[in-house]
């Protein structure tokens, strides 16, 4: 009844377009209400830039090493005057896969399963703005709310998804898109991001590096939180937090579960997941590189594109090896080479280097089979001792030579297997207008990968990648086990290994019991093993639930591969397609082929709000008054499992403290809370179950 009264107060706040600035009064309420949103868009008319406003917002996010968990959710109130039928939009990251999403309208929660379709980029009042665009990014998520949402009503809007986070020589960011003016420059009740880090490698560091307020920061080691909150603040600034871990406990760090199979859509197994990053050691060497980088240079690349371009290129050059070997080529309707074979890198050859680059023009049109032409033979005198590596990057379709996507593919293909090499090519596709099928076919069969970049990315990423693949340490990688019982690995291939950076590999097991990893591969044309012990449980961890979504991801990429090496209509495409498809239902992950659809009836949303107070309920603290410890006393009535926290805030509503519980089932359990470095007074504890927060009070004497 209390969260009714404030909701209502919210809304005749809002119709009166009145503040209220009373900070003691609202941090009360935000302990008792259910603050758990964030930034995404509620749409009703993309073209104008009418929106739901968005009320508050919270980002939810655990991360376990390099693999993050966001919960993202977003309470929307309609203040347009007029019942509205709206489409929910999110800019996802790069990478990212969504694995759930649910919504609350009308008191009733709804859940959205996962559709064999394509998502429908549609939206109300028709083709996005300019600002909604660039909002949401490259890889936005989009899904129409069948309910309409009435005027002054609240809307709820839950995401949950899982990606990898980028890591280097042991540093790690986590981001996330906070900066709402684009949407709105209206002020939000309260923005707050609460990351938990777990990590079986010592967390040396970390830190919030953005401006956001912070209100807490811990490191035990293992454990890290960082909390960031603030009240009644415009969202005009993205949250950034960096961690470093331990470089001097490299190795293999593995994690596993086995799930019933009763709950499995198939019987491969359990799941594990493990990071590799192999000590090459303080003296060793990194092998050395034989280097070309190809770099478009038509006319669609003009302007700011191939300013940056050309500032990449000349970072690269700057930063080669001394021992490397390079060279560079250009292209547009014609082609233009730097020198007529690799040289080696000296301060000489850099400088021609650098003019060469400083001289180039965007014009003409995109020859990129004469590029290759040009480039793949010189390969032909270096041999399999060093890294020998083509990166090439471009903004549009192939309009000069070969032009069709399965005739250049395979011309590429044969110049490498001509040149009698083993080559690594990466590919960076520029913009929305780049062949993303070619792209990725060109890299993925000759030992490499594509990444897409939006137009002003192009020296921040290609720099950083270069940093990441400067040093190679470990060519050809293959991993082998002693247990016979495990399938499905992935990725495969497996990528080079390069200093400081890791590899992520997961895949399915039946014997449990400790398993050896050969992890193999070759530097200066010798085979190196590296040999770990690897745990797989015989159990259900409930912290491990990442690993499914995880070799799922991993499992759909790898066949999206071989996919696109397909007519899309052909026998072969639609058999990869229907198992993607599968795949996606199965284990909720989305793909290109599937995406969130609307409940097919109200077993789903009931069995959501059944889950919701009944299931739940605060037996108090004890003692209370307490000097200096508690216990605070709860009660689970469903059959949940997983982590739960208790978050302890004061009376000026700060977050001051996080107690963490494990949960299995049914039944009565109680953490202890040790208040003796807390000052005398009243404290509040709230814990968040199943989408519904429950709160209470208790008094500190001393």
């Amino acid at each position: 009844m209390f969260i009714k009264k404030v909701n209502n107060t919210f809304q005749r706040r809002y119709k009166m377009k009145t503040v209220i600035k009373l900070f003691s009064l609202f941090s009360i309420l935000f302990l008792l209400t259910n603050f758990t949103y964030s930034n995404g868009v509620a749409v009703y008319n993309a073209s104008l830039g009418m929106y739901l406003k968005l009320l508050s917002g919270k980002v939810n996010v655990s991360v376990e090493s390099q693999i993050s968990v966001t919960k993202t959710t977003g309470e929307f109130i309609n203040l347009s005057g007029s019942d509205r039928n709206v489409s929910f939009a999110f800019p996802l990251p790069e990478g990212a896969s969504a694995t759930e999403l649910r919504w609350k309208i009308n008191g009733i929660w709804y859940q959205a399963p996962i559709s064999p379709q394509p998502q429908d980029t549609t939206l109300p009042g028709g083709t996005m703005n300019p600002n909604l665009k660039t909002y949401l990014g490259k890889t936005p998520l989009f899904f129409g709310i069948d309910q309409t949402v009435k005027r002054d009503s609240i809307l709820i809007v839950e995401l949950t998804y899982v990606q990898l986070l980028k890591y280097d020589f042991g540093s790690v960011d986590f981001d996330y898109p906070n900066d709402y003016r684009l949407i709105q420059n209206s002020m939000l009740n309260v923005q707050e991001l609460v990351l938990n880090l777990n990590s079986q490698r010592t967390i040396d560091s970390i830190k919030l590096v953005s401006s956001n307020p912070l209100i807490q920061i811990s490191n035990n080691g293992n454990n890290a939180v960082v909390v960031s909150r603030v009240f009644e603040s415009i969202a005009s600034v993205n949250y950034k937090i960096r961690y470093s871990l331990n470089q001097n406990q490299l190795g293999l760090y593995g994690y596993s579960s086995r799930i019933p199979n009763s709950l499995l859509p198939d019987t491969l197994g359990g799941f594990f997941l493990f990071l590799a990053e192999p000590d090459p050691g303080m003296t060793s060497q990194t092998i050395k590189k034989v280097f070309t980088l190809v770099i478009d240079k038509s006319g669609s690349m003009s302007g700011n594109k191939i300013v940056q371009a050309k500032n990449a290129s000349s970072f690269i050059v700057n930063n080669l090896n001394s021992g490397d070997r390079f060279n560079l080529v250009t292209f547009e309707s014609n082609i233009q080479s730097f020198r007529n074979t690799h040289i080696p890198y000296n301060s000489n050859a850099r400088d021609s280097a650098l003019t060469f680059i400083n001289s180039i023009i965007a014009s003409g049109g995109t020859n990129i089979s004469g590029a290759f032409q040009t480039a793949v033979p010189q390969f032909s005198v270096a041999n399999d001792s060093t890294a020998n590596i083509i990166v090439f990057f471009t903004d549009g379709q192939p309009t000069a030579g070969i032009t069709g996507t399965t005739q250049l593919v395979d011309y590429i293909r044969n110049l490498i297997v001509t040149s009698e090499r083993k080559i690594f090519l990466y590919s960076f596709g520029i913009g929305s207008d780049v062949n993303a099928q070619l792209l990725t076919l060109i890299s993925s069969q000759n030992n490499g990968y594509a990444e897409f970049l939006g137009e002003d990315e192009i020296y921040d990423r290609i720099s950083k990648f270069y940093l990441r693949i400067r040093n190679p340490v470990l060519l050809s990688p293959t991993i082998s086990f002693n247990n016979p019982t495990i399938n499905n690995v992935h990725p495969n291939p497996l990528p080079n290994l390069y200093k400081g950076q890791q590899m992520i590999v997961s895949g399915r097991y039946r014997n449990s019991g400790v398993t050896n990893v050969t992890f193999s591969g070759y530097a200066f044309n010798q085979l190196v093993n590296y040999n770990y012990n690897l745990n797989l449980i015989d159990t259900n961890d409930v912290r491990y639930q990442f690993l499914t979504k995880i070799w799922a991801k991993q499992k759909i990429d790898y066949l999206l591969i071989q996919y696109y090496s397909y007519s899309p209509n052909s026998p072969e495409a639609l058999a990869l397609k229907q198992q993607i498809i599968s795949l996606s239902i199965a284990y909720g992950v989305i793909s290109p082929f599937t995406s969130f659809g609307n409940p097919t009836n109200t077993e789903t949303e009931e069995e959501i709000v059944n889950t919701s107070p009944e299931s739940f309920k605060f037996l108090g603290n004890y003692p209370n008054p307490f000097n200096p410890t508690t216990n605070i006393r709860f009660a689970v009535n469903t059959n949940y499992s997983g982590i739960l926290f208790i978050r302890i805030y004061n009376t000026a509503g700060m977050l001051i403290d996080i107690l963490e519980m494990r949960v299995n089932g049914k039944g009565n359990y109680e953490v202890k809370w040790d208040a003796s470095k807390y000052a005398s007074g009243l404290y509040f504890y709230s814990i968040d179950f199943l989408g519904n927060k429950f709160s209470g009070k208790m008094m500190l004497v001393k």
